[in-house]
Order: C-alpha cells, then sequence, then structure tokens
C-alpha cells in the first residue's frame, strides 16, 4: 500500500448503538438515566462504608474500591457519548480515543481484579474464621489494591502502545458508542497479528488469572460449606457471598462473550454485550450489594437520616 494512502486519520466517528436519529434519542435518555444513577448509587455506597465504623472491615475496603472504579469506569465511556449528542456531533479525536482505550483497559481489569480479591476474602471469612484478622490485615488490603493498579495500568499501556503503532486510513467509522479496542482494531489497515497475540497471551492472562482466582475460591468455599451440620450456617454463609457471585456472573458473562475470540469475529451485535459491563454493571452493582445485606441496608439508612 502506498504511503498517499497510509495517512494517519485526525478523528473517528463513533456511530452509537443503533445508528438511527430516533433510537438514539431514546438511548440518550436512557444512557443519561443510567449514569446518573451509577454514580449516585456507587457514592452513596463509598460515603455510607467510610461513615459506619461497622464497616470499616477488609471486605468493605474492597466494595468501596470497587465502588471508586464503577464510577471511573461509566465516566471513561458514557459522558463522551452523551456530550456527543447534546452538541450533535460523533467524532472524536484520535488522541482522545487512544485515551480511552486506555482508561477502558485499565478499569475493566481492575474491576476483575477486585472481584478475585473479594472471593479470596470471601474465602478466608468462611473456611479459615478463626484467622481471618490475621490473613487479612489492613497492610495486606492495601498491598493487594496497589499491585492490582499496577498490573492493569502497565497491562493497559501496552495495549495502548501496540495501538498507537497501527496505521489506520480512510475508514474511521466505529458502530460503538466509545472507542472499544476490538472495533478499532478492525478499522486499522496494519497487520494487527501482533495486537490480536498480545490479546490472547498476555491479555488472556490479565483476564483470566483473577477469574481462575474466583473459581477456585468458591470451590474450596462450597466445599467447605457443605460440611456444616445445619442448614442456617449454610444460608448464613450463602447469604454472604450470593451478591458478589450475582456481579461476578453478569460481569464475565459478557466479557466471555465477546473478547475471548479474534478481533475480526467482533460483530455489531457485540456492540449491545458491551453495554452490559460498560453501563449495565456499574448501575445494578450498589443495588445488588445493599439490597441483600443487612449491614449495608442499615448504613445507607443512617447516612440518609443523618443528611
Amino acid at each position: 500500500m502506498g504511503r498517499d494512502n497510509e495517512t494517519r486519520i485526525a478523528q473517528f466517528l463513533l456511530l452509537g448503538l443503533s445508528g438511527k436519529s430516533e433510537q438514539e434519542e431514546v438511548v440518550f435518555g436512557l444512557f443519561l438515566w443510567t449514569y446518573m444513577v451509577t454514580i449516585s448509587g456507587n457514592l452513596l455506597i463509598i460515603l455510607a462504608i467510610s461513615c459506619d465504623s461497622r464497616l470499616h472491615t477488609p471486605m468493605y475496603f474492597f466494595l468501596a474500591n470497587l465502588s471508586s472504579i464503577d464510577i471511573c469506569f461509566s465516566s471513561v465511556t458514557v459522558p463522551k457519548a452523551l456530550v456527543n449528542h447534546v452538541v450533535g456531533s460523533k467524532s472524536i479525536s484520535y488522541v482522545e480515543c487512544m485515551i480511552q482505550i486506555y482508561f477502558f483497559i485499565t478499569f475493566i481489569n481492575m474491576d476483575g481484579f477486585l472481584l478475585s480479591v473479594m472471593a479470596y476474602d470471601r474465602y478466608v471469612a468462611i473456611c479459615h474464621p478463626l484467622h481471618y484478622t490475621l490473613m487479612m490485615r489492613p497492610r495486606l488490603c492495601v498491598l493487594l489494591v496497589a499491585m492490582s493498579w499496577v498490573i492493569t495500568n502497565l497491562h493497559a499501556l501496552m495495549h495502548t502502545l501496540l495501538m498507537v503503532q497501527l496505521t489506520f486510513c480512510s475508514h474511521n467509522t466505529v458502530h460503538h458508542f466509545f472507542c472499544d479496542p476490538y472495533p478499532i482494531l478492525k478499522l486499522s489497515c496494519s497487520d494487527t497479528f501482533i495486537n490480536d497475540l498480545m490479546v490472547f497471551t498476555v491479555g488472556g492472562v490479565i483476564f483470566l488469572t483473577p477469574f481462575t482466582c474466583i473459581v477456585v475460591s468458591y470451590v474450596y468455599i462450597f466445599s467447605n460449606v457443605l460440611k456444616m451440620p445445619s442448614a442456617r450456617g449454610i444460608r448464613k454463609a450463602l447469604s454472604t457471598c450470593g451478591s458478589h457471585l450475582t456481579v461476578v456472573s453478569l460481569f464475565y458473562g459478557a466479557i466471555l462473550g465477546v473478547y475471548m475470540r479474534p478481533s475480526s469475529s467482533y460483530s455489531v451485535q457485540d456492540t449491545v454485550a458491551t453495554v452490559i459491563f460498560t453501563v449495565v454493571t456499574p448501575l445494578v452493582n450498589p443495588f445488588i450489594y445493599s439490597l441483600r445485606n443487612r449491614d449495608m441496608k442499615g448504613a445507607l439508612r443512617k447516612l440518609i437520616l443523618r443528611s
């Protein structure tokens, strides 16, 4: 391909979910509502945990971090889509797109790492209750979160640096509401073999390691729970895991269906699946953790009455 045809494009065009103006009005309203509820719901979780000393435990420390990540995750993609609709534009600059990809990869991986850390916390609480305080020391909790940040940022940086090495020619139309790495890779007129290889090797390790930790943790949890003599003890143990399992199923179910295959197979239908973990999961997390948790409901009630 000649150099004249390899001119680097300055922007991408985000067509949204439907590409039809009458449907985009409905999508805009839904996105605006979900974003406002996501921010307010997760902020309430963070405030409730911060203000109630009874919730200053490892489990709620990780939950507060998860709520913070969900706020950031939603803020990476949804606000740009809302602003573009208001100003009547579909464009996003090349630099903005690369920045969006970096933070998208960072926060989606942080979600996975935090869910795995929370699974380990539940494993220790149920399988080693007498050693819980010793094993889940505050220093260890902070270290686990800090290590997750370092790993996910390095991983996102690696993929973004590989992305900026690609050449994008005349095609700059993205059938999505944000710069999802897979649709962007499909637009490149360069060879994306290295990018796909890194997705399946390094990306696979980064993605599947937390997932494996979650599965192993729950194998031990369920094997331990089944040995409990009373049905009440079983219900109490499982009640502490129900919310977490719901979030894990919703989050990983959507991601496995979209990203665990080559970028060339990405279709417009996959954009609907991405809405689940970019918009829906951050929205429902506060409800799942608060409605199924007596301590959280009490802390939220106190916070609301105090305000």
